[in-house]
């Protein structure tokens, strides 16, 4: 039930971005619109991955909508308040990702298997779908995904990683990769954001494929 649920949220997260302003509307109504486009369709998204990967279903899904719709609205731009300092933003060490991914040693081949020797844009992109919230304290959540799925992880590398016979025929090229360590965990954690950044940048064969293998709880592909 919570995946039918997960699934209406997102293609109405869809149908909303693909939304455009009346024909003939001011520059200024425009902006306004799209602005607030953006706004709905970040939290649709991610109501449908809460709902989809929590299990809790449409509880889940009222919750976020109602504590969404009862924030306060903006204040006029006309009586501009006064603003408060704001907290830098966690960011996020490319780097220091990668160097954590590869220490797990039953999920990552050895470099000269690799397909990718560089793998900056699978990262950028697994990377991406890393919400703010989530920044803060990521590579220890990395670990303690590895740690957890490290029989899964050891066997899909046996199975499907490089030299294999089912990578022999050219497709699971993701297999081994210590990028992929991250793209999993996004895709148990937020499958839908990823779908929609990876959608925007790479082939979608690419997920595609380590999905099939993964067999996550909430499956995207087509």
């Amino acid at each position: 039930m919570a995946k039918l649920e997960a699934g209406a949220v997102a293609g109405t997260h869809t149908w909303i971005s693909e939304s455009s302003a009346p024909h003939g509307s001011e520059p200024r109504f425009e902006d306004g619109w799209h602005a607030g486009v953006r706004d709905v369709a970040s939290h649709l998204l991610r109501i449908a991955d809460t709902t989809a990967t929590t299990g809790r279903g449409l509880a889940a899904s009222n919750t976020m909508l109602v504590a969404h719709l009862q924030q306060p609205a903006s204040p006029d731009s006309r009586e501009p308040a006064a603003e408060e300092p704001e907290a830098p933003p966690v960011t996020l060490d490319a780097r220091d990702v990668l160097a954590a991914a590869e220490r797990f040693s039953w999920a990552v081949a050895t470099p000269g298997l690799r397909n990718f020797p560089d793998g900056s844009d699978f990262l950028d992109v697994a990377l991406s779908a890393v919400r703010p919230e989530e920044r803060a304290g990521y590579v220890e959540r990395l670990e303690a995904f590895a740690e957890q799925h490290r029989k899964r992880l050891e066997e899909m590398l046996r199975t499907h990683g490089p030299g294999s016979r089912p990578a022999s025929h050219g497709r699971y090229a993701l297999v081994g990769q210590p990028e992929t360590l991250v793209i999993l965990e996004r895709m148990e954690t937020m499958p839908f954001l990823l779908r929609r950044r990876w959608e925007e940048e790479l082939e979608g064969v690419f997920l595609d494929d380590l999905e099939f293998v993964w067999g996550p709880r909430i499956r995207l592909s087509r």
